[in-house]
């Protein structure tokens, strides 16, 4: 994954939790903790991407008021292509299961 991919990638884990720790988003990227924070500092010059400090609650979040424009898939459309991947393997699978993933709420 090359290094904008990955701040891509980022940036969407973020948009969809919202809230995650270095550590864990480093364990994910299998990256260091230091190039997620190398990451983080890139983005936050084009996103409302804040560092919050604390033990428990720390690490890093997308601000609240901050909601991209995301397309998302209605029930009975997850719930056809899921019936429709029952049929489908390898890529095709693949590209399905990553429609899924990424549009459904």
């Amino acid at each position: 994954m090359s290094l904008s991919e990955r701040r891509q990638r980022l940036l969407e884990v973020l948009c969809l939790r919202r809230h995650d720790t270095y550590d864990n988003l480093a364990h994910e990227f299998n990256v260091s903790k230091m190039t997620i924070r190398r990451d983080i500092t890139a983005l936050t010059c084009s996103y409302p991407i804040e560092t919050v400090r604390g033990r428990y609650g720390g690490g890093v979040r997308v601000r609240t008021d901050y909601l991209p424009y995301r397309k998302t898939l209605n029930k009975k459309q997850v719930t056809l292509l899921i019936r429709l991947s029952a049929q489908l393997d390898g890529d095709d699978l693949a590209t399905i299961s990553s429609i899924i993933f990424q549009l459904a709420p």
